[in-house]
């Protein structure tokens, strides 16, 4: 299916291939440990968008949670 068919995309693993994470929460912490720990400081800024966007009830940008899912392939 095209991620980018409308009503698509809103959130990532919503038409498209990737599932979504069990907790978006979690990864990002994960993620955001090893970013900090190798000096990645774009990849830290996104996790910490996540992680607010999480901590206050919003839905994080498609495009922030597709680095998050996709940073240890």
């Amino acid at each position: 299916m095209n991620a980018l068919s409308p009503g698509m995309g809103q959130r990532p693993g919503i038409g498209s291939d990737e599932p979504m994470p069990e907790n978006p929460l979690n990864a990002a912490w994960i993620v955001l440990e090893a970013a900090n720990d190798l000096g990645d400081h774009a990849t830290v800024e996104i996790c910490r968008r996540v992680i607010d966007a999480s901590l206050n009830g919003a839905t994080a940008s498609p495009f922030d949670m597709h680095v998050v899912t996709e940073y240890f392939r």
